[in-house]
């Protein structure tokens, strides 16, 4: 065989390899590429908002209510987000000039999500809440608010809430209580009833409420007659991120020469093989080997007597 026979084979398997190679690198990205997208088991969630109103303002020279339904620096997670405006505006009222129903010199709204869990907080200070027809007169006054809601992968969401400071109501000292309601009535303007710090939580979500305020009040003033509905701030809420499912372990196989419990105790025995094919010989060797010697004598004897008659 000549240098070429030797080289072909080589070459032919070098071409075999790559073409494994192409072969198998398709199937070995899209392995990485599943593997990647089933990394994120059940994103959590998270939002918190600063101020919120469902409120219905009835116009002294229509018949028709307009609706004030707002959400002030109301933001969502599944990525982290932040606002910080102050105010929002409702046009129509006060000869349809814009109307401030939030200020504040802090008011902050975050929501948060990664692989170890979600977070909604929020945090207000110093903040005026006006509705329309009481332009100097404010419905609450606070100092600070704050409200978090933590859902941690893996344990129990927690939900807080606090109130610090004074609280003034439509031009009112209040004090709250924890657990109840509070009523604030005023003659000819209206009533604010507050519940104080609301939390929830069940086993993956948690939602916590500073200060949810129900109104009614009849200002008469600024082409309002009346204004009823409900008033919430500093509320976040969260659900935490589902945990990544475990892979079920291999099963693990028995060392050799070890035999499994609950088996058979004695394995099925081979079929006898002949010990010529393994060492060259047999149990009949020794009888075939006395035969052989028998018949070299017989012979021997035959040619011996063969020689004398013919000498």
């Amino acid at each position: 065989m000549n240098g070429n026979n030797f080289r072909m084979p080589a070459r032919r398997c070098a071409v075999a390899a790559a073409a494994t190679v192409l072969a198998a690198g398709p199937v070995a990205l899209a392995g990485a590429g599943s593997a990647h997208a089933g990394d994120g088991h059940g994103h959590g969630r998270a939002s918190a908002s600063v101020l919120r109103t469902g409120l219905d303002v009835s116009l002294l020279n229509k018949t028709v209510n307009v609706p004030l339904t707002l959400s002030l620096n109301e933001v969502q997670a599944p990525a982290s987000a932040r606002q910080t405006a102050l105010s929002a505006r409702l046009d129509g009222v006060d000869g349809g000039r814009p109307f401030t129903v939030l200020s504040a010199d802090v008011a902050t709204a975050d929501a948060k999500v990664s692989a170890s869990g979600a977070e909604g907080s929020v945090h207000l200070a110093h903040a005026r809440v006006h509705l329309p027809g009481l332009p100097l007169l404010s419905v609450i006054e606070v100092d600070q608010v704050t409200s978090k809601a933590i859902c941690a992968t893996g344990r129990a969401p927690a939900a807080t809430s606090d109130v610090l400071g004074a609280v003034t109501v439509l031009g009112k000292k209040v004090t709250l209580s924890a657990g109840g309601t509070t009523r604030v009535q005023v003659p000819a303007v209206g009533e604010v009833r507050l519940d104080l710090s609301q939390h929830e939580t069940t086993s993956r979500t948690a939602a916590a409420t500073a200060l949810r305020l129900k109104v009614s009040v009849n200002p008469l003033k600024l082409n309002v007659a009346e204004v009823e509905g409900t008033v919430t701030l500093a509320h976040a809420s969260c659900e935490s991120p589902t945990a990544p499912e475990k892979s079920p372990e291999p099963a693990a196989t028995p060392a050799a020469g070890v035999k499994p419990q609950g088996g058979p105790a004695t394995e099925p025995a081979e079929p006898a093989k002949a010990d010529l094919a393994e060492t060259g010989g047999s149990s009949l060797t020794p009888y075939l080997a006395g035969g052989s010697a028998v018949l070299l004598a017989v012979g021997g004897g035959v040619l011996a007597l063969l020689r004398r008659r013919r000498s």
